[in-house]
């Protein structure tokens, strides 16, 4: 119970700052020398990059990083297996390395069927469950690519999982993702939510936003932005993945959602979109549960996201718990981005330049 406050204290206070992120407010304005020091700092560390005078290492196999310079959550996992699919569909045997968030491993480690998210962290033990390709994880991002190459040499395209600020690793293709808070107030930490500033290179911007927000209306978005809708599938109980039944489905009369995720009200909101009444849990990002986390919940249903449930699904009160419902979700891009993606990966593969 004192865990859950002290999460929700903490999901309080990150949205209280993201929505002082959104605009250019007192507190902004008062913390935006900080941010101009921190722009500095950042591009001299790049330039060290640019001028050499940092190496990079060039793996033998194209790298695509997935990544974004707005911090915490805008659906970077969903993306990622997207991505996957997408090789493993053109013929492609992709492999995917991240520094996994939360993992406690100090080495590099190779995720298999008894990995545990405590260990290897929740996003790529849900990346290796959904698209079952070889998925490690370690905070030298180098270190973590040649290992995965060497345990398994079959793997010709390289996926990094976040990592666009991790320079050490060369890479061929950069896709950056944004939800529909895009740049924000425009600002870098600790004035605004950017890591990079907005006109940071980069080959593709991907918006994580459904149909009803127009582009427009997202800050800092350019004309060659490609579209992310994240569509909500059967749900399934977390006691018993074989009983599904569409969302609109759900009827009970105590209904919780809990997100334990980057931007738990994008979670929120997709249920109410779907016509679901639920009270709101909002968690911390990578949250810890335990035994204790859903016990004091009067709910005759609760609905928590499939990030949430690689680590429930490895506790033996929530995984019996008859109450939990997994809500899935689709990536679902333009048409053309797989194709205009694909053909770049193709062309690095084979030493070609993009035309």
């Amino acid at each position: 119970m004192q865990a859950r406050l002290g999460s929700s204290l903490q999901s309080w206070l990150q949205s209280w700052i993201m929505r002082n992120w959104q605009k250019r407010g007192l507190w902004a304005c008062a913390l935006w020398p900080l941010s101009r020091l921190f722009q500095l700092i950042v591009s001299f560390r790049f330039g060290l990059f640019v001028l050499g005078y940092k190496p990079q290492t060039r793996v033998e196999v194209p790298v695509v990083v997935v990544g974004n310079i707005f911090v915490g959550g805008t659906g970077k996992t969903p993306l990622v297996i997207w991505l996957v699919q997408q090789l493993q569909a053109a013929g492609f045997n992709p492999g995917v390395i991240s520094r996994g968030y939360g993992a406690h491993a100090d080495s590099v480690v190779v995720l298999d069927t008894a990995s545990q998210a405590s260990q290897v962290g929740d996003e790529p033990l849900l990346i290796a469950q959904y698209t079952n390709v070889p998925v490690a994880v370690g905070r030298d991002r180098v270190a973590v690519a040649r290992c995965l190459l060497a345990t398994r040499p079959e793997i010709d395209v390289l996926v990094a999982d976040d990592g666009l600020q991790h320079y050490f690793l060369a890479r061929d293709i950069e896709i950056m993702l944004f939800d529909q808070r895009g740049t924000g107030n425009g600002w870098m930490l600790p004035a605004g939510p950017l890591r990079e500033p907005v006109q940071r290179r980069r080959d593709f911007t991907v918006l994580n936003a459904g149909t009803d927000v127009p582009l427009a209306s997202v800050p800092g978005m350019p004309a060659d932005t490609v579209r992310m809708q994240l569509l909500p599938q059967h749900v399934y109980q977390l006691c018993d993945p074989k009983v599904r039944k569409p969302l609109t489905d759900l009827r009970a009369e105590k209904m919780v959602a809990a997100a334990g995720i980057g931007n738990p009200q994008r979670f929120f909101s997709m249920l109410s979109a779907a016509g679901l009444r639920c009270s709101s849990l909002p968690l911390a990002d990578h949250f810890e549960f335990d035994a204790q986390t859903f016990m004091q919940i009067d709910a005759d249903c609760i609905l928590i996201t499939e990030k949430d449930a690689v680590k429930c699904r490895q506790i033996p009160v929530l995984q019996n718990d008859a109450r939990i419902w997994v809500v899935p979700v689709l990536a679902q891009l333009d048409s053309g981005f797989a194709t205009d993606l694909l053909q770049m990966i193709s062309e690095k593969k084979h030493g070609r330049s993009p035309a």
